[in-house]
């Protein structure tokens, strides 16, 4: 055969060769594929498929549910009529409220004196107060004065509807730029001065800070520099506490509002006052610190007692320590005479 030849012959038989091994591979995918649909199910894909069906055979069941509880949801709507009725009731309650022409103010020009963790906390104190006012049977005329700062930016951010309240006047401005300063009393825990009623052509001033006594004395200090009266309420005359009588703004508040409808001190401040304040009223004092002192009476007995337990319980030890000292010593003065006769 000739070089030509033998050439010709070389493209045909790679030809050849490349669509065999092409229909091997195609046979090898075939069978790769039938062996894969015969091959039986996971067991998580039976489950899969299992709570599919189920899915699918409860759809109807799953609708006559969500109709059940509508309907329930319906009845039980109608049957709290007298729950609708004492919600319709406190409404009506505060359309036919009596305000007060008293004014009280918000004083928040002490923003920059607050970590923004306490400017939240005297948001939530003025929400308390916005609230309590609504609510109040003569609610008062209600001031929110130099409004900017951190307390603005964390109410527009987690407070948005605040720029709808009624029944409020919030304003940038400071307090003694809106009111004349011979209407204004700054109610702080410093003046010597103490009330005895309130002049609802007055307007009360509660100092816009929370800052853990940080700065004790400044609302005090801010009124004398304004030149306005001051005053403190007469908490002294009626309650005696364990803690200092500075209060929350929204407790202070409150404890107007409470007097507005009581005209009762006594009685306003122990319907506002927290428990923890250790609040009791003057006179009683003696009786609390006599229950206190029995039971530090008791603390101090079972103190003791525990600690002549622990002494005969340290005793005891002690004593075992020894025995067990002695024992040894003995165990090693026999072990030493036994050796030494056997060396002998």
């Amino acid at each position: 055969m000739s070089s030509d030849a033998q050439d010709d012959a070389k493209p045909i038989a790679e030809d050849n060769d490349a669509v065999a091994a092409e229909k091997v591979e195609e046979d090898e995918q075939n069978s790769n594929t039938q062996a894969g649909e015969s091959e039986p199910l996971s067991k998580r894909q039976r489950k899969r498929l299992l709570r599919h069906q189920q899915w699918e055979e409860q759809r109807d069941l799953r609708k006559q549910r969500r109709k059940e509880k509508k309907q329930k949801r319906r009845l039980e709507r109608l049957a709290q009529g007298e729950e609708g009725a004492e919600c319709g009731g406190r409404k009506r309650q505060r359309r036919d409220a009596t305000p007060s022409t008293l004014r009280l103010v918000v004083d928040c020009s002490f923003d920059s004196l607050m970590v923004l963790k306490d400017v939240k906390k005297l948001h939530k104190q003025i929400q308390r107060c916005y609230a309590e006012n609504r609510r109040a049977v003569h609610p008062v005329q209600f001031y929110l004065t130099s409004h900017g700062g951190q307390l603005k930016q964390n109410m527009d951010e987690n407070d948005k509807g605040w720029v709808n309240w009624k029944d409020i006047r919030i304003k940038p401005e400071h307090f003694h730029q809106v009111m004349n300063k011979e209407e204004l009393v700054y109610l702080t825990s410093d003046s010597p001065n103490v009330l005895t009623e309130l002049d609802e052509s007055k307007a009360y001033v509660i100092g816009g800070l929370v800052d853990h006594n940080h700065h004790k004395g400044i609302t005090f200090e801010r009124a004398q520099e304004l030149g306005i009266d001051h005053a403190q309420l007469p908490l002294g005359s009626f309650v005696k506490m364990n803690s200092r009588k500075v209060l929350a703004v929204n407790h202070v508040f409150e404890i107007i509002l409470a007097y507005l409808e009581k005209r009762d001190w006594q009685e306003a401040f122990f319907t506002i006052l927290p428990q923890r304040k250790g609040a009791v009223p003057m006179g009683q004092e003696g009786l609390a610190s006599g229950d206190k002192a029995e039971e530090q009476d008791s603390d101090s007995d079972s103190d003791s007692t525990e600690a002549i337990s622990q002494n005969c319980s340290g005793t005891q030890d002690q004593q075992e320590d020894s025995e067990q000292r002695e024992q040894n010593a003995g165990n090693s003065q026999s072990e030493q005479a036994a050796t030494e006769g056997t060396a002998a």
